[in-house]
């Protein structure tokens, strides 16, 4: 895959779900819509064992929840490129952005922000306030220009904002709830959701991928138990749809990706204390996913795996 494919927007539109309508202009009732947006890019971890190349690509998905006249966004892309593309669709739509909400604190999820502010100025940047104390924590120079800027150089904002705390738990959009989830670590710490129940859509963030490696990297034993239990949260809400934070474009939105992530998870845990070293693990779960995107992501969570004291 070259780069001009790793930096192409694609779009995959969702139609309408049953659930709770609202009155349009004509006097029907309709519901909410969504589509997700996603793009592809070189993963994080470049350094991986042979034999997977054709796999070394990871996607992020955005989602723009809208109604007859507003949207909300959830999630931003990483890169200028990818996040000007996101702006486009999103003016292409005719839908006023009223806001941008930030399921967690990853640079991936969260550096499009100014770009898309430039072109939609108000636009609030929303997030739990926990989500925003570690936004702060990423954007230092040692994380921006050690990590984000060397991995992607040229193409990262050269100003990151970061969202504001959001009050209470819920955004409203023409007159329906969007309720935040706050389900706890899942690959990172404080994660959330959000939950639009009139029409059974759950945008997960990182708490559920699809068709893509998991990102084990700050996980542990305690905390790959927390993942599961995130994910039992968002089963319990009995959602129709689930959008995954990283999901291989074209891919549906089922529900059972909140069970085969859970599934990856246990198998990780499983294989993790039935090898000795990291070349092993990776090899083992390789066996039972040989074909998810990512194996960077993969390989890196079975070196922190073992090198857990």
């Amino acid at each position: 895959m070259n780069r001009r494919d790793m930096m192409k927007l694609a779009s995959l539109v969702v139609l309408p779900m049953p659930g709770a309508a609202r009155a349009g202009s004509d006097g029907e009732m309709r519901p909410l819509t969504y589509k997700v947006f996603t793009v592809t890019r070189p993963g994080l971890n470049r350094d991986v064992p042979p034999g997977k190349e054709s796999l070394q690509w990871v996607a992020n998905s955005a989602t723009l929840i809208h109604g007859e006249r507003d949207a909300v966004l959830v999630d931003t892309f990483l890169t200028i490129e990818q996040s000007s593309g996101l702006a486009d669709a999103i003016a292409a739509s005719g839908r006023t952005l009223k806001a941008i909400y930030v399921t967690h604190a990853h640079g991936d999820h969260f550096f499009g922000i100014k770009v898309l502010q430039d072109r939609f100025p108000d636009a609030k940047a929303l997030a739990t306030p926990e989500v925003v104390a570690r936004m702060k924590l990423q954007i230092t120079p040692e994380k921006l220009n050690g990590r984000w800027r060397k991995l992607f150089p040229n193409q990262i904002p050269d100003v990151i904002s970061i969202a504001d705390p959001l009050e209470g738990d819920e955004i409203d959009l023409e007159g329906n709830k969007l309720a935040v989830v706050r389900v706890g670590h899942t690959d990172t710490d404080d994660s959330t959701c959000l939950h639009i129940p009139s029409i059974g859509l759950v945008v997960a963030g990182d708490a559920v991928y699809n068709g893509i490696h998991p990102f084990l990297n700050e996980s542990n034993r305690r905390t790959r138990l927390e993942w599961i239990a995130a994910l039992d949260k968002i089963d319990g809400l009995k959602p129709s749809a689930v959008v995954a934070g990283h999901k291989i474009p074209g891919n549906d939105d089922s529900p059972r990706n909140v069970e085969e992530t859970r599934q990856y998870i246990r198998d990780f845990i499983r294989l993790n204390d039935a090898t000795k070293t990291a070349r092993e693990l990776y090899d083992r779960m390789l066996e039972l996913y040989p074909d998810r995107a990512n194996p960077g992501s993969l390989w890196s969570s079975a070196a922190a795996a073992k090198a857990e004291t």
